[in-house]
């Protein structure tokens, strides 16, 4: 699965792979890994980076067309 909107997203808002990198606390080139789908995201990673974007887990890996986030309980 290649993560397309995760690419988009961190360019839409001028955030490097380095960047995300240091923000989840891997490397670059992990990083680079789970964007191009050449490994899985794990789920603790995409809910830190849907949080950072306000999005949901479910935009990120194509579920749902809906950007905007579920409401927290």
């Amino acid at each position: 699965m290649k993560y397309e909107r995760i690419r988009n997203l961190r360019e839409d808002n001028d955030l490097t792979q380095s960047d995300m990198g240091k923000y989840l606390n891997i490397s670059q080139r992990a990083y680079s890994y789970y964007e191009g789908g050449d490994r899985a995201v794990p789920v603790e990673i995409l809910s830190k980076i849907a949080d950072l974007y306000g999005t949901s887990v479910d935009y990120l890996i194509n579920r749902t067309k809906v950007k905007k986030p579920y409401p927290k309980n």
